[in-house]
């Protein structure tokens, strides 16, 4: 399944697909370990991400099984929800030498975040 941080998924058409992980994570409230993967060399603006349950091996490897249920589906867009707001909120760089604010008081509010 895995090598470094891609694997190899197989579509429907039974088309090997390497993917780019986005990430892991268990759920403890299924018991299963699941993986968001997407293609690799896709649009970058439009990316479809997909997502399975996996077992892992003891080669490293893993294997792939896809998801059962509407609650699984709903988890899993959660978890993605709240992974993308993280990965925003990390993209925002605020260093104290790129503040254009006018007021220097400690209090102050203004667009940079600080």
């Amino acid at each position: 399944m895995e090598k470094e941080n891609r694997l190899t998924f197989i579509d429907e058409d039974g088309n090997e697909v390497l993917c780019e992980i986005l990430f892991t994570f268990e759920s403890k409230e299924f018991n299963k370990n699941y993986v968001l993967f997407y293609p690799v060399g896709g649009d970058e603006d439009e990316i479809e991400v997909m997502a399975a349950s996996y077992i892992p091996t003891e080669d490293g490897e893993g294997e792939l099984q896809a998801i059962e249920t509407a609650e699984e589906w709903q988890m899993i867009e959660e978890v993605l929800d709240q992974f993308s707001e993280d990965e925003d909120f990390d993209d925002e760089d605020f260093d104290d030498e790129e503040c254009d604010c006018e007021d220097e008081d400690d209090d102050h509010d203004c667009d940079c975040g600080h």
